[in-house]
């Protein structure tokens, strides 16, 4: 059964002594296996990320039209397919979900390798296998995402969320060191297979974890598909708390594209930094993530989670200043370096903190929904953005483009400062909550479901 939901109560309600050991996820055993499984297979996506292109590229002498519809085939389907993914995370079991989705993930990645091997591998085989395995990791990850509080305790939540972050950081990056190094002495095509088997273990992980909260699934029939990605949606849009989460991470992911599109051209061209002051700065994107995810709980439990966000989000245009600023110089690789970091820390912390707020704030039946109706946003907004920076690149220039995403990154901190999720000092998933007062969130059935 779902825990009740938050009740209202005053932003300055002082919390009781709990005499009770605080939980912890030490010891956790089907969580650290879900944490196992995820990461790993977080990793070989990372490889694949990495053999792709150079397979496209090196062996079958792609042009960039044909390399840029290759990364479209793998882009599309997370705008095309996160709601109606939504509607199945919530309507079926998320642990088979998972367990089926992986094991379909490594049959369609061998795929590669085999057509390699009997010389049949083409462009059109690439795009199918990129757009299967985009499918499949939109339809793995609402059910994977939304699991996350069927498998704690509801104030474990922000510690869970924020472990995974941590590991997909480090998973992402060594994937990603991984894939060159094993294209490099296996051939791209070859270790692919390497991505298959991370699958099989993640699959393997999953049929391994059992969950605390059962997620409620009516016995009444199932309304179509349109209709349920409309309740998805429609509680997203009238809850007062969830609406301005998902909003804020839209408009960031739009702002953010903008940048990110010409971040790494800028890099390389403008300022002359080179391949290894390109991977300095990456690099320090990666560790500044992973610190972020790990402090995020001690940073909620300090400052609560209303300020963790809206200092997480107003440092990232802060920092990108020094990019709209740099010159040529060691001096001014140094600072993109420390002002990357900072800015991963604090939008890992931010990101890690809006996961667990609103999955602690979402009624169960309606986890994987929700969590798709942000992704379907977010995705939107990224591809939108890349459309944007390339119409302000072409008319004023690159720095343009630069500029323009680094002023619209104060969107979300506008939009924070207007909501009530500012004024929260706690996370709402312990015996005392912080919301505030005077927001009434429109249920029935005590926060089962939204009018």
């Amino acid at each position: 059964m779902s825990p009740l939901p938050p009740q209202p109560a005053s932003v300055d309600a002082p919390v009781a002594p709990s005499s009770t050991p605080a939980p912890s996820l030490r010891g956790h055993r089907s969580f650290r296996t879900y944490w196992l499984g995820e990461a790993t297979a977080l990793a070989g996506s990372s490889v694949s990320a990495v053999a792709l292109p150079v397979i496209a590229a090196m062996e079958l002498d792609a042009t960039p039209g044909q390399v840029s519809t290759l990364a479209s085939a793998m882009m599309a389907p997370a705008f095309l397919l996160a709601l109606p993914a939504g509607v199945a995370g919530d309507r079926f079991s998320k642990k088979q979900l998972m367990v089926g989705t992986d094991l379909a993930a490594a049959a369609v990645v061998t795929v590669v390798p085999a057509c390699w091997a009997t010389g049949t591998l083409s462009m059109p085989v690439l795009y199918c296998v990129a757009l299967l395995l985009g499918a499949l990791t939109v339809l793995h990850q609402a059910a994977a995402i939304a699991i996350v509080p069927e498998l704690v305790e509801p104030e474990l939540l922000p510690d869970a969320n924020a472990q995974a972050m941590a590991a997909f950081a480090v998973a992402g990056s060594a994937g990603t060191y991984v894939g060159t190094a094993a294209v490099s002495l296996l051939g791209a095509a070859r270790c692919l297979l390497l991505d298959s088997a991370s699958y099989l273990i993640s699959a393997w992980c999953a049929s391994r974890i059992s969950t605390v909260h059962a997620a409620q699934h009516s016995a009444v029939p199932h309304a179509g598909m349109i209709t349920s990605i409309r309740e998805g949606m429609a509680h997203v849009l009238r809850d007062p708390l969830q609406r301005p989460l998902v909003l804020t991470m839209a408009y960031h992911a739009f702002a953010e594209a903008i940048v990110t599109t010409y971040f790494a051209y800028y890099l390389l061209t403008e300022l002359d930094y080179g391949d290894i002051g390109l991977g300095l700065v990456l690099g320090a994107v990666g560790v500044g993530s992973l610190v972020g995810a790990l402090g995020a709980s001690r940073m909620v439990r300090r400052l609560g989670p209303g300020m963790v966000l809206l200092v997480g989000f107003a440092a990232y245009p802060i920092c990108g200043i020094p990019l709209l600023l740099a010159r040529s110089g060691h001096g001014w690789l140094i600072t993109l370096v420390a002002a990357s970091a900072v800015k991963a820390v604090a939008v890992t912390a931010a990101a890690s903190t809006q996961r667990s707020l609103r999955q602690q704030l979402c009624p169960s039946h309606l986890q994987s929904r929700v969590q798709q109706t942000s992704v379907w946003l977010v995705a939107g907004a990224r591809l939108l953005a890349t459309l944007v920076a390339g119409a302000v690149a072409a008319v004023v220039g690159v720095w343009a483009a630069l500029l323009t995403g680094t002023v619209l990154l104060l969107s979300p901190v506008a939009l924070l400062w207007v909501s009530p999720v500012r004024q929260l000092q706690v996370m709402p998933g312990g015996a005392a909550t912080a919301l505030p007062a005077q927001i009434s969130r429109p249920m029935e059935e005590g926060g089962a479901r939204v009018r």
